[in-house]
């Protein structure tokens, strides 16, 4: 029973640990860059780590059980989703940020009132067009953003703001979950065991994402105050998931053969 105890101790901190890999560091840092709220940073944390879990115990419970044995194609095409999802979500960030640049004001022609071109805010929405502080200069209706649009569509579910981290969690698990069931079953004889340890080292993933959130959330609380130094951090994060996303990619394509006909996949 002591060994059991230690097993499932030793996965929890482990969990801790893998929350703080990399490419799962990054891969939050772009949402909660555009989150001010603490509280709410550290639910993107819980619900990264939740879709993590949830795939993670499937998949590797499906390992050990029933020895499901995963071809090194479709291995490699489970990480490039990992790639893919730090382009886009990093894609994302910084055409935010080219979006919220500020430009000089302009001069209408048809009256004597300045028409100003600098970003302005619809909610969580930032963006920039001209427009007059007159209701009859702003040229777009409130309504008329992306975000009112996905709250219109999505947010009367109650889903929508934890479906991002949950699903670049679910993604990020389907990336690890291979590894990490291989290394448990390589560890721990008993089948039932094993499957607990995926558990605890699920939990302990979800309260290292908390702890990470946080953390960064805090950052940027305290710089707060200082809107453009606050935004060169937003595009900073966004910048540094491309680039990762994109030296993924070309890893599991190009180095480990994923587009040749003998791709090479070693679960990590």
């Amino acid at each position: 029973m002591i060994s059991f105890f230690s097993i499932l101790a030793l996965g929890f901190f482990l969990g801790m640990r893998h929350a703080t890999d990399p490419d799962h560091v990054i891969a939050v840092t772009t949402i909660v860059s555009r989150q001010r709220n603490i509280k709410k940073s550290a639910l993107v944390g819980a619900f990264w780590g939740l879709g993590h879990t949830l795939t993670i115990l499937l998949v590797g419970a499906a390992i050990i059980l029933f020895g499901l044995v995963i071809p090194p194609r479709i291995g490699l095409s489970m990480e490039l989703s990992v790639g893919l999802m730090l382009v886009l979500l990093g894609s994302m960030n910084v055409v935010g940020f080219v979006r919220s640049m500020p430009a000089g004001p302009i001069h209408s022609h048809e009256s004597s009132s300045v028409v100003h071109a600098h970003y302005h805010s619809h909610g969580e929405y930032v963006h920039n067009h001209p427009h007059g502080h007159e209701p009859e200069q702003h040229f777009h209706s409130h309504e008329n953003t992306p975000v009112a649009w996905l709250d219109r569509t999505l947010g009367r579910t109650g889903l929508y703001q934890p479906l991002r981290p949950l699903v670049i969690g679910i993604v990020h698990g389907l990336a690890g979950s291979a590894a990490v069931a291989l290394l448990v079953l390589a560890t721990i004889r008993n089948a039932y065991w094993a499957v607990g340890y995926l558990l605890i080292f699920g939990v302990g993933t979800i309260a290292g994402m908390m702890l990470i959130t946080l953390s960064i959330a805090s950052t940027f609380h305290l710089v707060g105050r200082s809107r453009q130094f606050s935004r060169y951090l937003g595009v900073a994060s966004g910048l540094i998931s491309l680039v990762f996303g994109l030296v993924v990619a070309y890893q599991i394509c190009i180095v480990d053969g994923l587009l040749t006909g003998h791709p090479q996949w070693t679960p990590r």
